[in-house]
């Protein structure tokens, strides 16, 4: 059985955070985060996603149906937010076994490249 207090714990433990201040973050005290995490009380919805938000991760991963975490794109452009997507499929693809750069890939590194580059003038 998925443990979510255990998973909160460690998210808390990992990124150096109290239980005091992450409750302050997401509007709750000491005791109510001591009691998700020792499974004493599950929290509402909207306080899953909160803490999601708080730890960078997602709600899935929160909730033990996802083992992998989230890439936040908050901030990002629309053409941004497309080369990170395409940068993770690309990272995925395991059907890939020639050895340097496709096409596609050297298309997606250029234009990484070149979004870095406008966005330090």
């Amino acid at each position: 059985m998925f443990d979510f207090g255990l998973r909160l714990k460690e998210l808390r433990k990992k990124y150096s955070m109290s239980q005091s201040s992450l409750g302050k973050r997401i509007g709750r005290s000491k005791s109510v985060i001591s009691n998700y995490e020792n499974n004493i009380k599950i929290p509402p919805t909207d306080v899953i996603a909160d803490i999601a938000s708080v730890f960078n991760v997602s709600t899935d991963y929160l909730l033990g149906f996802d083992k992998a975490e989230m890439i936040s794109v908050d901030g990002l452009s629309e053409n941004q937010k497309q080369l990170v997507q395409a940068v993770v499929f690309e990272l995925r693809d395991k059907t890939k076994t020639q050895k340097g750069l496709s096409e596609r890939q050297q298309s997606i590194l250029s234009a990484l490249m070149r979004e870095f580059f406008e966005k330090q003038r």
